[in-house]
């Protein structure tokens, strides 16, 4: 199998220690949330981590797999804390291994970064510094509980090996246990296994070297640490340095090289869209400086020519994609085959990955229906192809035509603009969203490979519904903005938010934004952004409260940064000239504005899909025209829906 053009580096075969891989190309440890309430190995995990592997991937490493009960970060973590999990273990390790990738497992104890709740006691950690993701307070771990646990991690390696892996992997980073005892700021201790650095390394050096023991020479341990906490007083890249020599004296044979802490203010931990891509490679660069075994990058790597260029300039020596993965499995195999465009892009939104964890629930993807429903979600050839007719152009439409062509039927789309995408057009104007822009053209792609008749610029007709005779018909005409019933709101000083983002609408030097949901925030980052001075008035307490939490955070914190300004808990009641009248606290107040944008209310465009709905065999609704929501709604019951007929 050849590569694709200029991508020779990357699926190039190498080796950590004594374990050969077909390609530099890794799969990072990433939950899921697919194991069962023990811990044990599922058939849903094990298809999953199957069709990753298929995909053509040099090696996966299964995510990280609690050593200890205390340790447990979520309810449907994967378990290594007993001997009666290796059945389920060695048929993961086989099934991945039978795609021709090699298995690794990473071990896992999450520390002071766990609820009480799930573990059924109080947390532990280095010391008794407070969380701020879980907002507990844990208790310093005794020595003895310290031998415990380094214990625990050596029999986990053991059982990770006896189950047939190739590899193990520790987890040494994102503020989990490990890096609680190698950070000064959360490592407090006066005990051996605190104060100097060689006290703060040895948690990590003594359980190196507990499995080592254990798993003896030849099977290849990996680290995963950080090469920056991302926060001060926390590990930087030149104490990292030391780490990475002293694990690698230890016995690793390689360093996964991440960074930051679920506290760091910007979210690298958990990589999100607002961040450059390959944002934390300077960190791997700067560590296999001073260490001999292989480096692995990771942060923000979702695309295979910035792979290459990462390994051409030497900055690493293997390279995770690791959210890529989980939207597109088979991207290793269509880079290999030079089908660039094929590959369904990460958005890097957090939505269906990690969002879903934080909430513990299973993961998915925005783009990708099929995660986790690997089997069922297999696309079958229908043996009597229909003619099916879409009507809109958004992702729920797009989707809808890809999969309804892929399984082998005629498919023509009308848009009523000259343009594919819909509200997604939209959604990427915000600076911070440009990730956004990648869905289209993958779509557009996609469905000209697959012989779909895209016709654009035509607002098709029921009368013309009935000329093209379809026998289905998918109605994806989303939703759009309303005016509310407000005096004065159709002043000539008045517009729509989408209307702003779409730049069909031009706005003064103040703008007052009626609405602060998600759209009405995002809005307002982007005109603040320009320098416009903008106020957002909502009426509930909070603002986007629909946002994932980080997302809503880090907007707000940037749109305060801009000199935005937020005016909660209170009613707009009257436009005028001078701007916008609202009641708080029953007293009316005026916001002086050039312009008033409005972002509140939406109605779902869903008229044809009344009057056709009994009057073809299959009619479908779907995307925000069905259901106001997200990207993930509109595609994932876009999906479903043409997987139906």
């Amino acid at each position: 199998m050849k590569s694709g053009d200029n991508l020779s580096k990357l699926f190039e075969p190498c080796n950590i220690g004594s374990m050969e891989l077909r390609n530099r190309l890794v799969m990072p440890p990433m939950g899921t949330n697919f194991s069962s309430e023990d811990g044990s190995v599922t058939q849903r995990a094990i298809e999953y981590y199957r069709e990753r592997a298929r995909g053509g991937v040099g090696l996966v490493i299964v995510e990280g797999a609690y050593v200890h009960p205390l340790g447990k970060g979520s309810n449907l973590q994967m378990s290594l804390t007993g001997d009666d999990k290796i059945p389920g273990l060695s048929k993961l390790a086989k099934a991945i291994q039978a795609e021709g990738a090699k298995a690794a497992i990473q071990l896992f104890h999450a520390g002071r970064q766990v609820s009480s709740m799930i573990i059924g006691a109080q947390p532990v950690s280095a010391s008794d510094v407070p969380c701020m993701l879980v907002r507990e307070t844990p208790r310093p771990m005794t020595l003895e509980e310290i031998e415990e646990t380094i214990e625990a991690f050596g029999e986990a390696a053991r059982r990770v090996k006896v189950a047939g892996f190739d590899a193990v992997e520790i987890h040494a980073a994102h503020g989990y246990l490990i890096n609680q005892f190698l950070s000064p700021l959360t490592n407090l201790r006066r005990d051996k296994y605190g104060g100097s650095f060689e006290g703060r390394t040895r948690f990590l050096v003594e359980i190196i070297e507990r499995i080592r023991r254990k798993v003896r020479k030849n099977f290849p341990v990996i680290c995963r640490m950080n090469g920056s906490d991302f926060f001060e007083g926390g590990i930087t890249l030149e104490e990292a340095k030391r780490i990475a020599q002293t694990a690698e004296a230890a016995g690793v044979d390689a360093i996964h090289v991440s960074g930051g802490i679920y506290d760091s203010e910007n979210g690298e931990a958990t990589a999100p869209m607002w961040l450059p891509r390959g944002f934390m490679v300077p960190l791997a660069q700067g560590i296999k400086k001073v260490v001999n075994v292989p480096v692995i990058a990771v942060g923000r790597i979702n695309d295979v020519k910035l792979a290459e260029k990462i390994l051409e300039e030497g900055q690493a020596d293997l390279v995770s994609m690791g959210r890529a993965l989980i939207a597109d499995p088979e991207l290793p195999r269509k880079a290999m085959e030079g089908r660039l465009g094929e590959i369904r892009p990460c958005i890097a939104c957090n939505e269906g990955c990690i969002n879903m964890l934080l909430f513990l629930k299973s993961v998915t993807c925005v783009l990708n229906a099929a995660v986790g429903r690997e089997e069922e979600f297999r696309i079958q050839p229908e043996k009597k192809p229909k003619k099916v007719l879409v009507v809109g152009g958004g992702v729920g439409g797009m989707e809808f035509a890809r999969v309804a062509a892929l399984r082998g039927h005629r498919v023509s789309l009308y848009e009523k603009t000259m343009e594919l995408g819909g509200q997604v057009l939209l959604a990427s104007v915000p600076s911070y969203k440009y990730e956004l822009r990648s869905i289209v053209p993958y779509f557009k792609h996609e469905l000209e490979r697959l012989g779909v008749s895209i016709h654009l610029g035509e607002e098709i007709s029921e009368s013309k519904i009935y000329e093209l005779e379809p026998e289905v018909v998918c109605i994806a005409t989303g939703s759009s903005l309303v005016l509310p019933s407000i005096p004065g709101i159709d002043g000539g000083n008045v517009v729509l938010a989408t209307d702003v983002l779409a730049g069909k609408a031009q706005v003064g030097e103040k703008v007052v934004i009626l609405g602060g949901g998600e759209i009405g925030l995002e809005t307002g980052y982007h005109l603040a952004e320009q320098g416009k001075k903008v106020t957002i008035i909502e009426q509930m307490k909070r603002v986007a409260t629909e946002m994932i939490p980080a997302f809503n955070y880090y907007v707000r914190h940037k749109f305060a940064g801009f000199g935005g300004k937020l005016i909660t808990q209170a009613k707009v009641v009257e436009v005028t000239s001078e701007g916008a009248i609202y009641e708080k606290e029953g007293q009316r107040n005026l916001e002086k504005a050039d312009t008033v944008v409005v972002a509140l209310g939406t109605v779902q465009n869903r008229s044809l899909y009344e009057n056709l709905k009994d009057k073809f065999p299959e009619v479908y609704l779907v995307g925000d025209a069905a259901e106001r929501g997200k990207i993930m709604n509109a595609i994932h019951s876009a999906a479903e829906t043409a997987r139906k007929i």
